[in-house]
C-alpha cells in the first residue's frame, strides 16, 4: 500500500461470485475534493491558469482543492477560493458532486457555486504558479466546449453551473 498525505493506495481482494477467482484491483483513497465556480456580479467568471507538473502544462481551471478531513466541502470551497484566487464569497451554493475516476479512484469532487465575491490577496502554496483570469460567462462555457479548458472537473462544474442557472 501507497501512503501520502493526500491519498493511499489499497489493494481490493474480491470474488464476483462465490467460489469463483479472486480478482485483485488497486484503488486511490482519496478523501474527496471540492470545485468552485467564482461568479463575478456582472456576468464574469474567475478561472485561474495553473501549472500542473503532471501533464507538463499550464491549464485553464477553476479553483479546488482536496478535503482536509474532517472538513465540511462548504468549509474546503470557502479555503480554495480564497488561497487561490483571493476572492471571498458572501454565500456558496452546491451545484452537485461527481465522482473524477471511478474505475481506480474513490474521490468526490463537491461542487460550489460562489457569489457575492468580493476581492482580497490569495494565498498560494509553495511552489503553486497560479494567475486568475476572469472571463465573461460565455466566454468560459465556450472554453470548456472547445478544449480551451481540458480539465475534466472544470468542464464538469462549468456545465453543472449553466444548467443550474
Amino acid at each position: 500500500m501507497l501512503v501520502t498525505n493526500r491519498f493511499r493506495v489499497v489493494e481490493h481482494r474480491y470474488q464476483l461470485e462465490p467460489g469463483g477467482p479472486e480478482i485483485a484491483k488497486h484503488v486511490v483513497e482519496h478523501p474527496g475534493a471540492v470545485v468552485v465556480v467564482p461568479a463575478l456580479d456582472d456576468d464574469r467568471v474567475c478561472l485561474i491558469r495553473n501549472h500542473r507538473v503532471a501533464v507538463g502544462e499550464t491549464l485553464i481551471e477553476l479553483p479546488a482543492g482536496t478535503l482536509e478531513p474532517p472538513e465540511p466541502p462548504a468549509v474546503a470551497a470557502e479555503r480554495e477560493l480564497q488561497e487561490e484566487t483571493g476572492y471571498r464569497a458572501e454565500r456558496f451554493r452546491p451545484l452537485g458532486a461527481f465522482y473524477m475516476s471511478p474505475g481506480i479512484l474513490n474521490e468526490r469532487m463537491h461542487v460550489f457555486l460562489a457569489e457575492g465575491l468580493s476581492p482580497g490577496d490569495p494565498a498560494r502554496e509553495p511552489g503553486e504558479e497560479i494567475e486568475n483570469l476572469v472571463v465573461p460567462r460565455d466566454e468560459a462555457l465556450a472554453m470548456a466546449a472547445d478544449g480551451r479548458i481540458a480539465d475534466a472537473k472544470s468542464i464538469a462544474a462549468l456545465f453543472l453551473w449553466e444548467r443550474g442557472l
